[in-house]
C-alpha cells in the first residue's frame, strides 16, 4: 500500500459552491432501524464503519489521526491538505482505478441531517447544471451526483461521484466515491468494503456538530492487517507544496 500527499484536481470531483454545511454532509437514517442497545445517536444500519470502541486493539492500522485505515493490497492513500492552512482535510482511498474520499465530523449525539444535506447537494448540482439521484445503497440512503463535461475537442459527457454517509455515535463519515466505481456497483465493492472497515475516533472534547475531526499524517507505516495478514508497507512522501483540496457535497 503506497501512502503520499498528492495535489487533488478539482476536474477530478463535483465541485460545491454551496454551504460549509454541504461540506460536512451529516447522514439522517430511519431511528427505528438502530440495533437495541445502541448508543443514543448511532444511526448505523449494519456493522461498519466502526467506532473506536468497537475494536480491541488500534494496532495494524494505518493512524491518520481521527481514521484509523486498515491496509489492503493494492490502495493507495492520500492526504487532501487545505493549502493556506496546511492542516489536513480528507484522506482519499484509490483502488483499482476508483477513488473514495473520506471526511470525517462531530454530530449531534440524537439526530442525524442527512436529509437536509442531501437536498443542499441537490441544489450545489443542480446549479452547476447538473443532475442528482437518490438512491438505497449499502449504507443507506445515497445520491448518485452527474456533472456536464465537455472535452477538448468539443465533446459532450458527465462526471459522477456517489455520496454516501453514516451516522455513528457522535460523528459522522462521509464518503464520496469517484471514477468507475460511482456508477458500477460491481466495482465499487471494493472500496465499499474498505469504507465498512474504517474505524473514526471522535474524542472526548467537546465539538460543535460539523466540525472536521481533526486528520494527521501517520508517524510510521503499519506492515500487517488487523489479523496479522502481511501487506506492503506505506511510502510516505512528503511534497514541498500542499495540495488543495477540492470542495465536495
Amino acid at each position: 500500500m503506497l501512502f503520499g500527499r498528492g495535489k487533488k484536481s478539482k476536474a477530478e470531483q463535483p465541485k460545491d459552491n454551496g454551504t460549509e454545511q454541504a461540506n460536512a454532509a451529516t447522514t439522517q437514517q430511519d431511528a427505528g432501524t438502530v440495533a437495541s442497545g445502541a448508543a443514543k445517536g448511532d444511526f448505523r444500519l449494519s456493522k461498519g464503519p466502526l467506532d473506536a470502541s468497537e475494536i480491541d486493539s488500534q494496532d495494524g492500522y494505518v493512524d491518520l489521526g481521527a481514521l484509523l485505515i486498515e491496509p489492503s493490497e493494492g490502495l493507495q492513500l492520500r492526504l487532501e491538505v487545505e493549502e493556506a492552512t496546511q492542516r489536513v482535510v480528507a484522506v482519499t482511498m484509490d483502488l483499482d482505478g476508483s477513488s473514495l474520499q473520506l471526511q470525517a465530523f462531530a454530530a449531534p449525539r440524537s439526530e442525524g441531517l442527512w436529509d437536509e444535506i442531501r437536498e443542499q447537494i441537490g441544489q450545489s448540482v443542480s446549479s452547476q447544471g447538473g443532475e442528482v439521484e437518490e438512491i438505497v445503497g449499502t449504507f443507506g440512503t445515497e445520491l448518485i451526483a452527474k456533472l456536464p463535461t465537455e472535452s477538448a475537442d468539443g465533446g459532450r459527457g458527465f462526471r459522477a461521484a456517489r455520496f454516501m454517509g453514516v451516522d455513528g455515535p457522535r460523528w459522522f463519515l462521509r464518503g464520496v466515491i469517484g471514477g468507475n466505481a460511482a456508477l458500477d456497483r460491481k466495482a465499487a465493492e471494493g472500496l465499499e468494503n474498505l469504507f465498512r472497515k474504517v474505524v473514526v475516533i471522535r474524542g472526548d472534547n467537546p465539538m460543535p456538530p460539523r466540525e472536521l475531526l481533526q486528520l494527521k499524517l501517520p508517524k510510521d507505516a503499519v506492515a500487517s492487517g488487523q489479523h496479522g495478514a502481511p501487506h506492503e508497507t506505506p511510502e510516505l512522501q512528503r511534497p514541498e507544496r500542499g495540495p488543495e483540496i477540492t470542495q465536495i457535497g
